[in-house]
């Protein structure tokens, strides 16, 4: 499955919410510094999903925040399921 995101750095905590048309708004603690930030999805959606660090992958926006990830493994409907909406600390 694939996912586009608008990710939102040094927020005041983890969340994933609906964004426009289909794509979807990430907020993270994390500071876009160092690469910090994509760590962080990396691992929010790792945690969230119960799926290996490895199964995230960030296919484009590395240094943006605009981000395409590729969740491998992972149904649009079990993305729904287990994640939507999904907060985190």
């Amino acid at each position: 499955m694939t996912i586009e995101l608008r990710v939102q750095p040094r927020a005041r905590r983890n969340a994933l919410l609906p964004g426009p048309e289909g794509t979807w708004k990430l907020y993270l603690t994390a500071p876009a510094v160092e690469g910090r930030a994509n760590q962080a999805l990396i691992e929010f959606f790792a945690r969230g999903l119960r799926i290996a660090r490895s199964r995230v992958r960030l296919l484009s926006g590395k240094t943006s925040r605009h981000k395409v990830v590729a969740l491998d493994g992972i149904t649009e409907e079990q993305f729904r399921r287990i994640l939507s909406p999904q907060k985190g600390g």
